[in-house]
């Protein structure tokens, strides 16, 4: 069967590895843990520290579309996949 849309295909596996990431995850008191769950978190991986640390940074940024007092209500943590960021 032929694929009319391309995209809606599928991305190609990653083959680089990408062992610096950051764990992104909700405050213990934020009420949409109801919604999403206690336990939900996200990672985003990137193939150097370098790149993660600039991701983290606009991240964690107010962006300018934000109101007054809004702040970021996400926690960022760095996170490292050791076995490959040290080549075992």
């Amino acid at each position: 069967m032929a694929v009319i849309h391309t995209h809606n295909l599928n991305r190609p596996p990653v083959v680089e590895q990408r062992p610096y990431g950051i764990r992104v995850s909700l405050p213990p008191d934020d009420p949409f843990r109801a919604v999403l769950g206690p336990d939900w978190q996200k990672y985003h991986w990137y193939p150097t520290a370098e790149q993660r640390d600039r991701a983290l940074a606009e991240m964690a940024r107010r962006h300018e579309y934000s109101r007054g007092p809004d702040k970021p209500a996400l926690v960022f943590e760095k996170v490292e996949k050791l076995a490959e960021s040290r080549g075992l």
